[in-house]
């Protein structure tokens, strides 16, 4: 996911609050000073959720991203038929490289580099187009989930939910406990009211090793899936 949805609640009640406990302090006369104390506040409750793997893992996002796989399936067999030919193409020169006149074999030669340029950018655009329309569904259900995020934190109390998605979070370590990833995704498919998918069936095309479908995350560690490209990669023949 491109761009990270990241949200720290209830921070302008904690500095509105840190700021009037300041002012108590210093303007409040000796006589007072049992509720300066008063205002004291205990230690912030805080929480932590992989937002890119909640929003992948709700129904809804489970439903539209298997959307989005099955529609680029033309295209993943587009490609690898074409990734196949380059293959074929390049095997049959090395099979025959020494039959070959040089005129022939420059001219093969050309051709596969020709496809192989075709192919690059196909895949090219196949990648473009398949993460700019998952980042749309990634914003699109982002925004309606943090209204879930928002009424859980409120009803429980956190003042500080910190989003862990990316790899350069800075939290080094937080107990189990503060993760509040599962009961956000229970919470929006409540609120959103799309029902659980159906488990997929276990079918796979025999031989299809060269491309192969983007998979949305299976658990709560995920990320949106990667755009479908060639298992095989394909060089220019020497």
């Amino acid at each position: 996911m491109n761009s990270k949805i990241f949200s720290t609640l209830s921070i302008a009640a904690l500095l509105t609050a840190g700021a009037f406990a300041q002012a108590a302090d210093t303007n409040a006369a000796p006589s007072t000073s049992t509720s300066t104390n008063s205002l004291v506040a205990g230690p912030a409750k805080v929480a932590i959720i992989n937002i890119q793997a909640a929003i992948a893992n709700t129904n809804e996002g489970q439903r539209d991203l298997d959307a989005l796989q099955k529609k680029f399936e033309p295209k993943q067999i587009e490609l690898k038929s074409l990734n196949d030919e380059v293959d074929n193409l390049k095997k049959q020169l090395q099979a025959q490289t020494d039959k070959l006149n040089e005129e022939e074999k420059n001219r093969r030669v050309q051709t596969i580099e020709a496809k192989q340029k075709t192919l690059q950018r196909n895949l090219d655009d196949a990648q473009s187009d398949y993460q700019s329309q998952s980042n749309e569904i990634a914003q699109r259900i982002g925004s309606k989930l943090m209204k879930s995020l928002d009424a859980y934190a409120t009803q429980n109390g956190y003042s500080v939910v910190i989003d862990v998605s990316s790899q350069q979070s800075p939290v080094l370590w937080a107990a189990p406990s503060t993760d509040i990833t599962k009961p956000i995704i229970e919470a929006y498919n409540v609120a959103s009211g799309v029902p659980a998918q159906a488990a997929p069936k276990a079918a796979a095309a025999p031989g299809s090793n060269s491309v192969t479908a983007p998979r949305r995350p299976a658990s709560t560690t995920g990320t949106t899936p990667a755009a479908p490209k060639p298992a095989a990669t394909t060089t220019t023949p020497k």
